[in-house]
């Protein structure tokens, strides 16, 4: 499975879990050199597992936390700990 945006792979792994209706792939997977962190809102520190959004940036366009991952799952979510999540722009299949 890949996650792409403008034809550029972000992410590419056989090693996907599902959840909630995202994939998530492994970090080691994931270019993080495309990623950069996003500020937290409020809404982001309520989270219970602890969630960072990241923007992707892609050519030198930015799409605002189009990736995240969650930094401190709670024990029903640690099957997708260290795994980053995509949405928004990003393609996913």
């Amino acid at each position: 499975m890949k996650a792409t945006l403008k034809y550029r792979v972000i992410a590419e792994s056989d090693d996907i879990v599902e959840e909630g209706g995202y994939h998530y792939f492994p970090n080691a997977h994931v270019r993080v050199d495309l990623l950069e962190k996003s500020e937290k809102t409020a809404f982001d520190r309520e989270c219970p597992h602890g969630v960072q959004f990241y923007d992707v940036v892609v050519d030198g366009e930015r799409h605002e936390r189009a990736a995240w991952r969650y930094e401190a799952p709670l024990p029903s979510m640690k099957h997708i700990a260290d795994r980053f999540g995509f949405w928004q722009d990003v393609e996913v299949g």
